[in-house]
């Protein structure tokens, strides 16, 4: 996938664990876990919010593009 979640990252600079981010924003643990490893297919805008609230950050903090190979070729 081209798009990097860099959750991990966030929560290691802020010294918060996956289980208090899900405590503060209402969202289960499975969930952000999913998101975490870039496993989700999708995400919520109101999730974003909610983990760009809490982690006083901006969505572009948290995800990332990193083109394939493929996509590179493509690319004029």
């Amino acid at each position: 996938m081209s798009i990097i979640v860099k959750l991990d990252d966030m929560l290691h600079e802020r010294r918060m664990t996956l289980t208090e981010l899900s405590d503060r924003i209402g969202i289960t643990l499975a969930n952000l876990s999913v998101l975490k490893t870039g496993k989700a297919r999708a995400v919520r805008f109101s999730t974003l919010e909610a983990i760009c609230e809490a982690l006083r950050c901006q969505p572009g903090d948290l995800l990332e593009f990193a083109p394939t190979l493929d996509e590179e070729e493509i690319s004029p």
